[in-house]
């Protein structure tokens, strides 16, 4: 049985981020990307999203390895990746292709790196935007070459097309943290995997997915930051192989997006109340009990002092925050709002876990939020 030991949520293409090639898309050029396993194995297979495409794209060649530092793979590890048998394949506009396994042996903490050549236009790239790793771009086929010289031109903080790694652990005790960019790893630190699942997967050596947008909403869908919580679920979460658990951590957007009028253009959001967000919650709850799954709830972190904050978005986050303490609704409630407050003022992150605009926490934050989430698995 094959579980799902990393996964990035597929978002549409967009010239907001720099730099990446979302909008460009790639022709006659690889494309390596290294990820994180929080699950090992004997044997890999990829994922790949073409969700945002209107158009098919071609891919000429891929493979697989364990990484080897930068842009390298370690030779012995570099395996070419076959799609129905064949070394090309085509994914389909708004759809996705999955490789058939091949024999890679892997451990949780491990990092592969994934090489994808585009000998055709592919257009647009669906992406996920804020990788806080590299990713590398070269000229040619070089999905064979296990070196990485020919990836020395250019690289990005995005993902590509690739949208899971899954290995055959066997396992059915997968976590997913849901959320927007705390969960994805704004504030961490860059190339270092220390997000608060990154963390969690250490903690707990269970497999631990993350799902997280930057600046992704519960309710709403955006044009920079993806499909709402309420319609991305079953994509990015419930047909995952091997998940048992849900943990939510959505609606600080919603509420910080629409606080004034004057929001820039790329952050709109209607005015929510928090009646709005309960919804959204209980409808997360329902379709993952729906899929069998745990479903964990975590407060809002404060979030006094930055961007976001306001007198509407204060009252809104309290009212939400209390329901999610008090209700009993979710199977469990991490309260990180609690965890990571200052005690000289609750509305604001304690200074040592900010990570400085008083929104997202620091590396020592994500640390806290993961021993929170620990305990209650």
């Amino acid at each position: 049985m094959f579980t799902a030991s990393w996964i990035a949520s597929p978002q549409q293409p967009s010239e907001g981020f720099t730099p990446n090639w979302s909008r460009e898309g790639f022709w006659r050029q690889s494309l390596r990307q290294v990820v994180r396993l929080s699950a090992g194995g004997g044997r890999v297979r990829v994922r790949l999203s073409n969700a945002y495409g209107r158009s098919p794209v071609r891919v000429a060649g891929a493979s697989v390895g364990r990484a080897g530092g930068e842009a390298g793979v370690v030779p012995e590890s570099l395996a070419r990746l076959t799609f129905g048998g064949s070394e090309e394949a085509e994914m389909p506009a708004g759809g996705e292709v999955v490789s058939d396994d091949v024999r890679l042996a892997v451990v949780a903490g491990e990092s592969v790196a994934v090489t994808l050549y585009f000998d055709a236009v592919t257009g647009p790239a669906t992406f996920h935007a804020q990788a806080f790793t590299t990713s590398y771009r070269g000229e040619g086929d070089l999905s064979a070459e296990a070196g990485g010289a020919g990836f020395d031109a250019a690289t990005t903080e995005s993902w590509y097309f690739l949208s899971a790694v899954e290995v055959d652990a066997g396992r059915a005790d997968g976590v997913v943290l849901f959320g927007d960019s705390i969960t994805d790893g704004f504030g961490s630190t860059v190339g270092t995997d220390r997000r608060w699942s990154d963390a969690l997967a250490e903690r707990t050596g269970r497999p631990v997915l993350n799902a997280g947008i930057g600046g992704n909403l519960l309710l709403n869908d955006s044009a920079w930051y993806g499909d709402g919580g309420v319609r991305r679920l079953r994509r990015d979460v419930l047909d995952r192989p091997g998940v048992d658990t849900l943990v939510v951590s959505l609606g600080v957007n919603d509420i910080g997006f629409s606080e004034t009028d004057e929001q820039p253009t790329y952050k709109p959001a209607p005015v929510v109340e928090a009646e709005e967000l309960i919804a959204g919650h209980r409808e997360l709850i329902r379709q993952g009990r729906a899929a069998g799954l745990r479903v964990i709830g975590c407060t809002l972190l404060p979030f006094g002092g930055s961007d976001h904050w306001g007198e509407r978005a204060a009252k809104v986050a309290h009212e939400l925050n209390e329901w999610i303490r008090c209700s009993g609704e979710y199977d469990a409630v991490a309260d990180l709002g609690r965890a990571l407050a200052d005690p000289a003022d609750p509305d604001r992150l304690r200074p040592s876990y900010d990570f400085g605009d008083h929104l997202h926490p620091n590396d020592a934050g994500y640390e806290v939020m993961a021993e929170v989430v620990a305990a209650l698995l």
